[in-house]
């Protein structure tokens, strides 16, 4: 088959066959009378294997090298382009990235852009202090997504405040964004989503921390609760209440239950929550039991704390005495 058939056929131009002739690649068996080449049906077999190889991104320098070694396994080639790919990938990714933000940001003009880029550099800096002052300039409206996303990598605690303090300003969809950081495998994520969230106002922002409450970790639960109870949200008191008897962060409970506390439609779901974990508590449990019934409004905890005056627990009995002023 002449050349020009093979080209037709296969595909490959006639300048790439000849290429292909003159690296030694494909090399036609024959010549016709008049000098042209002419291809076998096993040459024809090699040009399709050379461009299925060329097709998974091997330079025909490599080509050869594989075809030319009988013994030539392919396993060794092949994890290479698959890190080279993956490489690839990985920068086109963030370059996806960059654009998406610098679109958001709807820049009006090329200065524009560059501060948005010189921002995305900054956020990205592998250095805390330079991640932080981008995270606080005021210079260029940033997307609330680009913020988003860097709270939820960032592991430097004075650098994820700045850029939750950012994030809060920016508005947009800035709970939305974190959200899928609640879902994460990793814990940390999720837990500098949680954080994040605790300082974002709205309905959505509650939805997601009423959500928090059944994390695993409680960390993550302790923050939601929290965050909830300092805003009014009843569904966070058997947490909190959970939290004074554990006594991870049960000062802070306390206070949150208390708050709850002056809305006299939570006020009756606090005190049974506290007043029920009293029977079954050892002494210091019942301690901190009496220490957040002090942070309740008087008139709704004054009976409670007459009766522990007179608790068998001399230590409980002495703290309820010295709330009440006696």
């Amino acid at each position: 088959m002449l050349i020009g058939e093979v080209a037709r056929r296969s595909g490959v131009s006639t300048r790439m066959l000849r290429h292909y002739d003159t690296l030694g690649l494909v090399r036609p068996t024959g010549r016709t009378v008049g000098g042209y080449r002419e291809y076998s049906d096993e040459d024809i077999r090699r040009i399709f294997h050379v461009e299925s190889l060329r097709s998974l991104g091997l330079s025909l320098r490599q080509i050869g090298r594989a075809l030319a070694d009988p013994g030539f396994t392919p396993s060794t080639l092949v994890a290479d382009l698959i890190r080279r790919t993956e490489d690839r990938i990985r920068r086109e990714q963030e370059l996806l990235e960059r654009l998406r933000a610098v679109d958001a940001s709807a820049p009006s003009d090329w200065p524009d852009v560059l501060r948005i880029v010189e921002l995305l550099h900054g956020l990205n800096s592998p250095y805390a202090a330079r991640r932080q002052q981008a995270a606080l300039t005021e210079a260029v409206p940033v997307p609330a997504e680009l913020l988003a996303e860097a709270v939820l990598a960032e592991p430097d605690a004075n650098v994820a405040g700045a850029l939750r303090w950012a994030l809060a300003r920016a508005g947009g969809d800035g709970v939305a964004s974190l959200v899928p950081g609640l879902r994460a495998d990793d814990v940390e994520v999720r837990r500098r989503a949680v954080l994040a969230i605790a300082e974002m106002p709205g309905d959505e922002a509650t939805e997601a921390l009423t959500g928090a409450l059944k994390d695993p970790d409680g960390i993550v639960r302790r923050h939601a609760a929290l965050a909830l109870g300092r805003s009014g949200v009843a569904a966070a008191v058997p947490a909190l209440v959970g939290m004074v008897v554990s006594g991870d962060g049960d000062v802070e409970a306390a206070e949150a239950l208390g708050a709850l506390a002056l809305d006299p439609g939570h006020a009756e779901q606090v005190m049974t929550a506290l007043t029920g974990e009293l029977a079954a508590a050892d002494s210091a449990v019942r301690l901190r039991l009496t220490q957040a019934l002090a942070e309740m409004p008087p008139p709704l905890a004054h009976a409670v704390l007459r009766q522990l005056t007179d608790d068998e627990d001399r230590a409980v009995a002495l703290l309820a005495t010295a709330v009440l002023g006696e």
